[in-house]
């Protein structure tokens, strides 16, 4: 047929089957294109290595994604009751231990006598002011560095990883040099109040409450103070809370310090909300490996002097909210991340050879058809070719 099987070409391509497997192939939705009728160059070799590479990446970036999964907030009434509330100081004041007065009383009318519960170690102011590591209150020149710290430890797989690491205890203060008598005093330690509304004071010795013994001069007076830890729930030293590392001071002697906490109970978990085992006796959520039971707390203060009529002091009001934060982390199926990727890496490919070829025809009609014009245009199915053989046979 025009010389088409002297070329040792497969005519057999163009015949009509009849077989069943030639029938079915009228329906194949992958049709094949003989090597004999492709071609491979080294543009072509670029494009499918850098795709390949790219659908690589999008391929560990899915997996990361899936790894880490997914967090959601909600919200809801709290159902457990819980009548005790930890409360966890570690604060350094600018005044001797034997000059400050500390009490906690709530709403409920318990006075609790926190001078007593917590530990209190002398030391230096000195040795606690560093301004590399303590956030000066009322200063916003470390606020977007701080937040971002604070907004790292909301996530579950963070919260998960410090709790795990952190030791539960408080650090031991720092010895002062011999015959070194200490101008400060490190309040610090756990104490168990009521889960309401209260107040924690820390006053001067003979002012604010009725008591025996010797009225403290008002030049002695500085409550300027550093806040290391002040945090609700079980101690977890290695996490962020708002008042953490921040530093206050004052020139004068009398000047009230407040801080106004608004506590929010709140379940870091791996689990979904609604599988959380619960305490048969008191309905509250139950601690475990992956999952976390702690409070949050939002806290606005304020700073000003007193006439000599008012109290001063450090003053922290707080106040529970009657709804539970639950932060839970769900991942997907590995089903689900092997369809992404799927479709993924077909969405590069299958739009990498629309580009390619989008390419190739632009360039061919860059060049204006040198090729078709070398060539007259005629394939070798035009039968040019053949006469020209038989031509040259009879010479």
């Amino acid at each position: 047929m025009n010389g088409f099987a002297s070329h040792g070409l497969d005519e057999g391509a163009f015949e009509d089957k009849t077989s069943i497997s030639g029938g079915l192939r009228t329906f194949d939705a992958f049709p094949k294109t003989k090597p004999t009728y492709t071609r491979r160059t080294p543009t072509g070799g670029y494009t499918t290595l850098a795709l390949s590479l790219f659908c690589l990446v999008l391929s560990i970036s899915e997996f990361r994604r899936w790894y880490s999964g997914s967090e959601t907030q909600q919200f809801s009434v709290e159902k457990g009751v819980s009548q005790t509330l930890q409360i966890n100081l570690d604060a350094v004041v600018a005044m001797r231990c034997q000059d400050l007065h500390i009490n906690i009383q709530d709403a409920s009318g318990d006075r609790i006598l926190a001078g007593d519960l917590l530990q209190k170690d002398p030391t230096n102011w000195a040795m606690w002011v560093n301004p590399k590591k303590v956030h000066h209150s009322g200063n916003t020149g470390d606020k977007r560095r701080r937040e971002d710290m604070e907004q790292e430890d909301t996530h579950v797989a963070h919260v998960l990883g410090e709790v795990r690491k952190a030791r539960r205890n408080y650090k031991k203060t720092p010895r002062m040099g011999r015959g070194t008598q200490g101008d400060a005093c490190r309040v610090y330690g756990s104490l168990e109040g009521n889960k309401v509304q209260g107040d924690f004071h820390i006053t001067a010795r003979g002012h604010g409450y009725m008591e025996f013994g010797e009225h403290l001069s008002h030049e002695a007076f500085n409550f300027s103070h550093l806040i290391n830890e002040l945090s609700f729930g079980p101690l977890y030293p290695s996490l962020l809370n708002p008042l953490d590392h921040t530093l206050a001071t004052t020139s004068t002697h009398f000047n009230k310090f407040q801080y106004y906490l608004s506590i929010v109970p709140t379940i870091y978990t791996r689990t979904f909300a609604d599988r959380i085992p619960l305490n048969r006796t008191t309905h509250s959520p139950l601690a475990s490996a992956s999952t976390i039971l702690t409070n949050q707390y939002a806290v606005t203060s304020q700073s000003h002097e007193v006439p000599e009529q008012s109290i001063p002091g450090i003053f922290f009001k707080f106040d529970i909210e009657p709804i539970l934060l639950t932060i839970s982390e769900s991942r997907g199926g590995f089903l689900a991340l092997c369809v992404r990727v799927v479709n993924v890496i077909s969405g590069v490919l299958v739009g990498g050879g629309w580009c390619y070829q989008l390419w190739g025809w632009g360039k061919e009609n860059v060049q204006g058809g040198r090729g078709r014009a070398k060539s007259g245009g005629e394939g070798m199915l035009h039968g040019r070719k053949e006469e020209e053989d038989e031509g040259e046979s009879v010479a």
